[in-house]
């Protein structure tokens, strides 16, 4: 990513986040705006931790005329 994209990137951002704030004050969006990224956070944490603890086995194809299409 180039610096004029970063500077375009992060300029619609801070659009976005007026927008979003409205008539809220800045530090209660904040706080609003934290906690969801913790609780983000904290989700792909679990998840992360749940598939190293039970990793799902590969899914392999079934032989050839044991699945659905039996070749006669």
């Amino acid at each position: 990513m180039t610096e004029n994209e970063k500077d375009q990137l992060g300029k619609v951002l801070w659009v976005t986040a007026y927008q979003l704030r409205g008539a809220m004050n800045a530090d209660d969006f904040r706080d609003y705006m934290l906690s969801f990224l913790f609780l983000c956070f904290l989700s792909d944490s679990y998840e992360a931790d749940g598939n190293r603890a039970n990793p799902r086995p590969p899914r392999r194809a079934p032989p050839l005329g044991k699945g659905l299409l039996t070749l006669y």
